[in-house]
């Protein structure tokens, strides 16, 4: 999927997301936030992820998707900030 053709439908992609064994699985998979952004735009692929009923986050231009219902928690040690 790295390499998708510039007429790719929001359609298309968004099943090609959804639709990986990762995704089926409720493990975690990731996007390119500019991929997301140019195929799809940012908000409907954000309210497609709630209405699936999973989360996810954006670091370094990425956007990981927690394919689960489960709580996301940022984890930090004991005794740090």
């Amino acid at each position: 999927m790295d390499r998708l053709p510039p007429n790719h439908s929001p359609e298309a992609f968004l099943a090609d997301v959804f639709r990986s064994r990762q995704a089926h699985e409720g493990k975690v998979i990731r996007r390119s936030a500019r991929d997301v952004e140019r195929y799809i735009g940012r908000e409907a692929f954000i309210c497609e992820v709630y209405r699936r009923g999973f989360r996810a986050v954006e670091n370094a231009g990425q956007i990981v998707i927690f394919c689960n219902q489960d709580p996301v928690r940022i984890l930090r040690p004991r005794d740090g900030p």
